[in-house]
């Protein structure tokens, strides 16, 4: 296990970059501390395969450095850093077995016979394949394979880190759930330094103790689930993650007031005057219908039943509205104004979030 330092990092794919369009991945300094369980989170194409390929040495950066704890790794191929790495695809020998697959790593390393049989029967049975240990790789599902690279990469208990590129693509979704239930445990177990690249928020948000969300090449924000939820620092965090996501509503700030539309809306902090391009977020949890003269008045859609909630599409100005109404809310006659909750309301100019001037508590949120 080790403490990962990223120094001044950047990388472009051309060979004389001139501006920051020209580069994959935007400049980044970070420290993913020793122990600690990771998730980068981003849509396809903003970076995160680019950034743990630097970790993980495939790649070598355009810029910066890597450090392994206080050893510069930088142009350090990937068996002198000592790491495991799961890929997207499954890569597993086809001729040897299950068992002989995933004792392959610690065969290698001279490690005891006994040992390896014991870990091999733990690591089996953590990916539930204790009656296929026997079994060539050959002719198994491509999920079952994967199973096995995932197997492979926990095997080892003296990794510096282990980096999965969106490992459970090609695994069916109960045992996704299961399998991140896995990893869970065996981080909780062993502390190792864990990296996971998604593009599913679900995964994130289960498996990690800090998400770092990429957008454009860039690291927009690193926090708990709860940050990521609560605080949005970028539109691109708010509108990502959630179902809906956030509600973004072009804005005019005056102190503690959004105007919007010609309709004012109370805001818990107070601002100083605001530049660029200024927007009010909302999630659609902290979002009800009302009827009278007060909130912002639209235009309901539709409102779908899913199940748990029901969601209410509507539009202000032509652009969408969403709010989670709860499980059987009927729809009061007359109502289309939805009324914001002052303190769940966030700020942001040119996509970048706002801090107000006095600092406001976040109430505690409950389960919807």
């Amino acid at each position: 296990m080790v403490q990962i330092t990223l120094d001044n990092l950047a990388h472009s794919y051309l060979p004389n970059p001139q501006g920051e369009d020209d580069f994959a991945l935007k400049q980044l300094d970070h420290v993913w501390k020793d122990g600690e369980a990771y998730a980068l989170l981003g849509a396809s194409g903003c970076g995160k395969s680019t950034l743990l390929n630097i970790i993980s040495g495939l790649l070598v950066p355009s810029r910066g450095r890597i450090l392994f704890g206080d050893r510069d790794v930088t142009h350090h191929d990937t068996v002198a850093r000592n790491i495991a790495q799961v890929f997207q695809f499954p890569v597993v020998y086809d001729t040897m077995s299950v068992g002989d697959n995933l004792a392959f790593p610690l065969r290698n390393r001279g490690m005891d016979p006994a040992a390896i049989a014991a870990q091999v029967q733990k690591i089996a049975a953590m990916i539930g394949m204790e009656d296929q240990l026997k079994h060539k790789a050959r002719g198994l599902t491509a999920d079952a394979k994967q199973k096995i690279s995932l197997g492979r990469g926990m095997v080892r208990e003296d990794v510096n880190a282990i980096l999965f590129d969106e490992p459970l693509t090609v695994i069916d979704p109960h045992m996704k759930w299961e399998l991140r239930t896995q990893l869970k445990a065996l981080h909780n177990e062993f502390g190792h330094t864990m990296i996971y690249v998604t593009h599913d928020q679900t995964e994130a948000l289960t498996f990690a103790d800090k998400v770092v969300v990429m957008h454009d090449g860039r690291v927009v924000q690193l926090g708990t689930p709860e940050d990521l939820f609560d605080r949005p620092e970028h539109t691109f965090v708010g509108y990502f993650i959630g179902s809906p996501g956030m509600n973004l509503i072009d804005a005019e700030i005056a102190g503690n007031t959004a105007h919007c539309g010609g309709h004012a809306i109370p805001l818990a902090g107070h601002y100083r005057a605001t530049q660029g391009r200024v927007q009010i977020g909302i999630r659609p949890e902290f979002v009800t219908l009302t009827t009278g003269d007060h909130g912002l008045p639209v235009t309901i859609k539709r409102i779908e039943d899913v199940g748990r909630h029901q969601i209410l599409r509507a539009e202000f100005a032509g652009k969408p509205v969403n709010a989670i109404l709860p499980e059987g809310f009927a729809v009061p006659a007359g109502a289309n104004r939805l009324h914001f909750a002052p303190e769940r309301i966030n700020v942001y100019a040119d996509d970048w979030r706002v801090a107000p001037l006095q600092a406001v508590a976040t109430p505690e949120r409950k389960a919807v």
